[in-house]
């Protein structure tokens, strides 16, 4: 080992020991932001959800304050006295409220990247900054499991029922990506014409890139499955055998593992709780328990047809996506030195 390899490996050393202090300095500046987010919505009376209307709920931003004390409370805690037991229960309480309030975060981004406004700023600012909040306080929560020894295990594949799973999601996201492509091909689906969407969509304000993809018979939602697609499948195989030059571009460098946990957590926590509900409402419709809306459809039949097909392909890929990012989770994370294989 050269001189600069033993400074460099001296200096990745200490970061990691300064890691568990700097990251819990990190979720207490983040606590302290979100609970004045949330004590400035409440004195203004902003509502922070959004529910298509009405006078709203401005009592959320003292819940958002009280989210954001906890935080506090707990990271502040790991700051002065170290990761305790108990205030590791905290910091997962509070990363579990973050989560949930940051639910639907997925769709506000697919809706600005489909150059649409979001239906509320405070509320997707809400969702953001929850989301942030639930990777520090989580990362805080585990901060002691990290150290400078430890070793990187070797890729590998998922086992066959995680791999069967995404099998699952892939199916049931083919015939909802077929709808639109018949839509953006100019066909007719469920009653409607691809005509009539694409002046739906002109009027609810799309962008220039999504109605050019649309002119050019490509639905820019279709392109977003196919993408997820490939993320589930880069979750259970090596992403060397997804995509094979892909080593080479990284020049054998392994793909870091945060790169496709993260867009796998957020749209897990976002399709599958969406999806299975959505189900379970559309199971409701069609035993005639409630009013399916038949909202730009010419009937409620129309858009119950519409409705399974995307919702059932939202929950499968949803659950998929939760296995898919559990089992790589355990494949990826570090080893410990004596139990990687020298041979």
């Amino acid at each position: 080992m050269t001189s600069a390899e033993r400074m460099m490996k001296a200096l990745w050393s200490a970061w990691w020991q300064r890691w568990p202090r700097r990251v819990a300095w990190a979720t207490m500046l983040w606590a302290v932001s979100y609970a004045g987010f949330g004590l400035v919505c409440a004195l203004r009376g902003t509502s922070l959800p959004y529910h298509g209307g009405g006078s709203g709920t401005p009592w959320l931003g003292w819940a958002v304050v009280a989210v954001g004390a906890l935080a506090t409370l707990a990271s502040g805690g790991v700051v002065r006295y170290g990761l305790r037991p108990g205030l590791r229960v905290l910091l997962w309480v509070a990363c579990g409220l973050a989560g949930i309030t940051a639910f639907s975060l997925l769709m506000d981004v697919i809706t600005l990247m489909l150059g649409q406004g979001v239906d509320s700023r405070a509320s997707a600012a809400n969702k953001a900054l929850a989301a942030v909040g639930a990777v520090l306080l989580a990362a805080t929560a585990r901060s002691d499991r990290r150290s400078a020894g430890t070793a990187v295990r070797e890729p590998s594949a998922a086992p066959q029922l995680v791999q069967l799973a995404a099998w699952a999601g892939t199916l049931t996201f083919l015939p909802y990506a077929a709808m639109k492509l018949v839509w953006a091909s100019g066909g007719t689906f469920a009653g409607i014409t691809g005509e009539e969407l694409l002046a739906v969509s002109e009027r609810n304000g799309a962008s220039g890139i999504f109605l050019t993809l649309e002119s050019w018979g490509l639905d820019p939602t279709a392109l977003l499955a196919a993408l997820g697609i490939f993320l589930l499948w880069g979750l259970v195989r090596p992403w060397g055998q997804i995509f094979p030059r892909w080593t080479l571009l990284l020049r054998g460098r392994r793909v870091p593992r945060w790169l496709p946990l993260a867009p796998a957590l957020l749209g897990a926590a976002t399709l599958a709780p969406y999806g299975v509900v959505g189900v379970g409402y559309l199971a409701l419709a069609t035993a005639d328990v409630v009013t399916m809306r038949r909202g730009d459809f010419h009937s409620s039949g129309d858009a119950l047809l519409v409705g399974w097909i995307g919702m059932v392909a939202f929950a499968v890929y949803g659950i998929a996506l939760t296995i898919a990012a559990r089992s790589y989770w355990v494949r990826s994370r570090p080893a410990c030195p004596m139990s990687v294989n020298t041979e």
